[in-house]
């Protein structure tokens, strides 16, 4: 080697020193790399910066590895937390580190090189850890779209917007304000498919919210919902598959927002308008102080003043536990009697405690009451209330003191069971405050005697990793020169998520050889016929670029509806194309075509028609009431209805979707155009009434009639006489021909031929009339429409 050859050698590995040493941010982190709780600039920020991941300190010597906003609080320069991997057991602050091994897991050691948390992953594939712009923390494979691992599914006490909680996952609030670990409160779907706030203390557990004293249908919730998801959407929506619904006070805005699970048992939705401005709370699910169940532990009471907050007081005749925590309550400093003659009681008025009723009667005055709690040595107190609507007093003889408040607004009196001879006053408790203090999370460093070879060692593989990222470095910013993105492209990681592939346009090219086998055309594009790679048909769909907006408006539109789509009756995509100008969508491939082409070419009997008419009603009823978007389709048509092997129904075409708050039906200012097909559109489009999912009823029931008859409602009425049609409406044609005692016969399409089940039959026909009223709300909703087709189907 020539000395200029070593000189560049020696100057190449000096600088791959000073790029290991140097503090790194990036977006991912790839094979082989970690993150150290040392060096505080080992962080993964988002794309456009809003997240940060890496090593934050949650105490003295204690550090966990979390996502937060990057932008602190303005008013205590905090970081807002939204997600931790290890909340119950912090790492020390020396030597513990984040790790994406080689096998594809992620590992988090701590000093001793413990394994605290790690992602249960392994692949062979390249990887990479990136935090997305939503927040996300996602482990995905490099050359395809698979992901292996993503925050979003593992919540801790917080949801962004467009994160799901599901019957899978669950909130858990943290034990304190200063103390991050799992607390008492949980917010999660219970067995009834409700979901609901949920206190699981130390030794009692106890839901609170929705009001566990009434029915499921009484507060508004459905507890048939399968699907048990829920999600707050980027404009301050909140969207329940038990029907629980809600919009925050700054709805209609894309904000900075959390929905975050409080210490206190409370569910809040805070916002930011911008990161110079402070956190405000936009929702939250409690309005009352002392409501949640636990918040002062047992034997207490929970107080609220605008002046002074919230404050836990031991009863009369108790001491606190524990200064600290108040979550255990209090306990007594006297025993117990069993013996009638040695007990008193002392009123409390506006004071309630919740459960744990031993006896509940009705009605009852004070001494019978009374008399009911001396008769039991379990009862430690009873609550008389007397109810002004029904007027007469009710007793609950109590077991144990637990969720007790002290509230103006309750119309009622407790009394504590006390032994005589003592004089109890209602003492102040030791700690006026409600707050578990602050906990400190002591690490101890591990020292261990260093290896100087392994460090001479580990310095040389430095070196030459480094060496390589250098070069590795050097090459992409060549090709970058070479390669400009388009706006289209920079959503690639967005789409990507979705779990589809990405197809390059000469594939696609290639597949489909040249575009010349066209199946199918429509307002957004062409679609062709292609034979993948894989060996798989598929129909790939070319989007008209000659409105280079809105074709890529249609383009996003569709790809971003069908990936929150799961429904055995909606059309399966398999991936997408975004390159330059091109906008292409590659679906599963359908071998009997659309609907319309059946229709004409004699293939559907009476009973598939039927059956797919049932099947669309079922699918367009999932988008409309079952999806946490309200979804509108706003194309039915057979033309978009495909048919598989077995001709059943798909329904396809998403370019002119809309989705629509569930809130806002009275409103159509989100539509910027009519939308659909002549024929099939409802009359709200044409005379610009709100638009609501009742065109999509309308639509179908159109669809449904041409099914029947086999006419289409675009081209008029063949072979009839002109008088007979006066408008050239298909709808007013069938509707008059129910005037005549063999109507069905008339109308039914002739290719069915008289061998059908007139029954099946006319139902489907008054069903479709009743769709096609003119009047939106005099028709069904698509729920209705499959019920009615159920019981025939």
């Amino acid at each position: 080697m020539n000395t200029l050859d070593f000189s560049f050698t020696l100057f190449l590995l000096v600088l791959a020193l000073l790029f290991q040493t140097s503090p790194s941010s990036s977006s991912s982190l790839r094979k082989g790399s970690s993150l150290s709780v040392e060096n505080p600039q080992d962080t993964i920020i988002s794309p456009n910066g809003m997240f940060s991941a890496g090593f934050i300190a949650i105490g003295e010597n204690a550090y966990s590895f979390a996502i937060w906003f990057t932008t602190p609080n303005s008013i205590n320069h905090n970081n807002t937390i939204v997600w931790t991997a290890n909340r119950d057991e912090p790492v020390n602050g020396k030597r513990s580190k984040l790790t994406l091994l080689n096998t594809g897991n992620i590992v988090l050691f701590d000093v001793s090189l413990n394994n605290v948390w790690s992602s249960n992953t392994e692949s062979l594939e390249p990887l990479e850890l990136h935090l997305n712009d939503d927040g996300n923390l996602v482990l995905r494979e490099l050359q395809g779209t698979r992901i292996l691992w993503q925050s979003f599914d593992s919540p801790t006490d917080t949801l962004l917007p467009g994160q799901s909680l599901t019957r899978y996952t669950i909130l858990v609030a943290s034990r304190s304000e200063s103390n991050h670990s799992s607390g008492f409160y949980k917010f999660f779907f219970d067995d009834s498919n409700v979901l609901g706030l949920h206190y699981d203390g130390p030794d009692v557990s106890s839901s609170y919210w929705p009001k566990p004293w009434l029915l499921s249908i009484q507060v508004g919730r459905a507890n048939f919902n399968g699907s048990r998801i829920a999600m707050l959407d980027s404009f301050g929506v909140f969207y329940s598959s038990d029907n629980f619904t809600f919009m925050t006070s700054d709805y209609g805005t894309v904000l900075q927002r959390r929905m975050k699970l409080d210490c206190d048992g409370n569910v809040r939705v805070y916002s930011r308008i911008n990161v110079s401005q402070d956190w405000y709370v936009s929702w939250q699910a409690i309005s009352g102080a002392c409501i949640a169940h636990g918040i002062c532990g047992d034997n207490s009471t929970c107080s609220y003043s605008p002046k002074h907050g919230r404050k836990c007081s031991c009863l009369p005749g108790y001491k606190v536990k524990n200064s600290s925590d108040w979550s255990n309550g209090c306990e007594p400093m006297f025993d117990f009697t069993c013996n009638k003659s040695e007990s008193t009681f002392l009123e409390m008025k506006n004071v309630e405690f919740y459960g744990y009723d031993i006896h509940y009667v009705q009605i009852s005055n004070y001494s019978a009451c009374e008399s009911l709690c001396l008769q039991d040595c379990n009862c430690k107190g009873f609550q008389h209330s007397f109810v002004e609507l029904k007027g007469f007093y009710k007793c609950y003889t109590k077991t144990q003191l637990r969720n007790g408040r002290l509230s103006p607004f309750f119309v009622g009196t407790s009394y504590l069971r006390l032994p005589k001879g003592n004089s109890f006053f209602e003492q102040e408790s030791s700690n006026p405050s409600d707050h578990v203090s602050s906990v400190k999370l002591q690490r101890v460093f591990v020292r261990v005697r260093e290896n100087h070879f392994v460090k001479i060692f580990l310095w040389f593989a430095t070196a030459i990793g480094a060496l390589e990222m250098v070069c590795i470095f050097v090459v992409w910013c060549c090709l970058m020169r070479t390669h400009q993105k388009t706006n289209a492209d920079q959503h690639d990681y967005h789409l990507a998520a979705l779990g589809f592939r990405k197809f390059s346009y000469l594939e696609l090219k290639k597949a489909t050889k040249g575009f010349s086998e066209e199946i199918g055309r429509g307002g957004g594009g062409v679609v062709y016929k292609g034979l993948l790679s894989d060996q798989r048909h598929a129909a790939i769909k070319k989007l008209h670029n000659h409105n280079a907006k809105q074709g890529e408006g249609e383009f996003l539109a569709e790809i971003a509806i069908i990936g929150r789509l799961n429904h055995m009756n909606l059309i399966e995509m398999w991936g997408y194309c975004a390159e330059g100008k091109h906008r292409l969508l590659v679906y599963e491939y359908m071998e009997n075509g659309s609907l319309a082409k059946n229709l004409s070419s004699n293939t559907l009997d009476w009973s598939k028609r039927y059956k797919i008419a049932f099947a669309i009603a079922r699918v367009l009823a999932y988008l409309h009431e079952e999806c946490l978007e309200w979804i509108l389709h706003c194309d039915i048509k057979p033309q978009n209805i495909l048919l598989d092997s077995n001709l059943h129904p798909k329904l396809a075409d998403f370019g002119l979707s809309k989705l629509k708050n569930r809130n806002t039906i009275n409103t159509n200012s989100s539509f910027s155009m009519i939308r659909g097909t002549r024929g099939y559109m409802a009359p709200e489009w044409i005379f610009n009434f709100p638009i609501t999912s009742k065109v999509d009823v309308y639509s179908y029931g159109i669809v449904v009639l041409e099914m029947i008859t086999g006419k289409s409602p675009t081209i008029g009425i063949k072979n009839f006489n002109e008088e007979e049609v006066c408008d050239g409406r298909l709808v007013t044609w069938v509707r008059d021909k129910m005037n005549s005692l063999s109507w069905l016969e008339e109308i039914v399409d002739p290719q069915i031929g008289s061998n059908y089940d007139k029954i099946k039959m006319e139902v489907l026909t008054k069903v479709a009339l009743d769709c096609v009223l003119e009047d939106r709300d005099s028709r069904p909703t698509m729920s209705k429409v499959v019920e009615m087709l159920q019981n025939y189907a």
